[in-house]
């Protein structure tokens, strides 16, 4: 079986994904911002999952923090800072903090871990349908998102052979993020009658991960959302 880094790992969609794949069978190592969670976490999935830290808004820490990882086959960056932020109301620490793990925290992380990359490894990043679909407080978020496109597209070029791919996940409705939330009026806007489940973002991230004729593409994962 393949062995999988997820920075991002430690809670939602990226923890899920890290369990699906222990589960069947194969090696992950998690990172995120705290090491103690990182390690905690590693523990509850399984033997075959290692955590450790990882800050992508420290930026010039990611080599040293990421030294120890091993060869790789897949890397899922799920990690964000997302929080409201408007320009009426402008937040610039955010900002800054919000840009740089989403930009220049995702880069430097690729360019370090690619010296890790087996001959076929694969790439995918997270954005999110902000970058189609504003709304308010989303000044930061959809701005970054939107450059997730962009980045995608450079590294498929910067790291060829290797792919790169992102995924723009809708709202996902079992999340632990919403699943408590009142959200029945975006699931009657989504022509399939529901919000996306996590099982269904798994899907997509592996199908990226493992088509090989797949590269600089944004997959929007939203069950028909944005044609509305």
């Amino acid at each position: 079986m393949s062995t999988m880094m997820i920075i991002g790992g430690t809670d939602g969609l990226g923890r899920f994904i890290a369990r699906r794949h222990a589960d069947r069978g194969g090696t992950v190592v998690i990172a995120g911002r705290d090491a103690g969670r990182a390690e905690t976490v590693a523990k509850e999935i399984g033997p075959a999952v290692t955590g450790f830290g990882l800050d992508l808004a420290r930026p010039e820490t990611i080599a040293a923090s990421a030294a120890e990882v091993p060869p790789l086959d897949h890397l899922v960056i799920t990690a964000s800072h997302q929080r409201p932020n408007t320009l009426q109301n402008f937040d610039i620490a955010e900002a800054i903090t919000a840009v740089t793990t989403k930009l220049v925290g995702y880069t430097e992380a690729v360019r370090v871990l690619r010296e890790r990359f087996t001959p076929d490894a694969s790439v995918v990043l997270f954005g999110g349908l902000a970058k189609e679909r504003p709304y308010p407080g989303s000044t930061v978020v959809t701005t970054f998102n939107s450059a997730v496109t962009g980045l995608v597209k450079t590294l498929a070029v910067e790291l060829a052979p290797h792919r790169v791919n992102a995924l723009h996940p809708g709202l996902v409705g079992d999340s632990p993020r919403w699943r408590d939330a009142d959200l029945g009026h975006q699931a009657e806007r989504t022509p399939i009658g529901r919000l996306v489940t996590m099982d269904e973002i798994a899907d997509a991230t592996e199908f990226l991960l493992r088509n090989g004729g797949i590269n600089g593409h944004d997959l929007f994962v939203d069950g028909g959302f944005l044609t509305r």
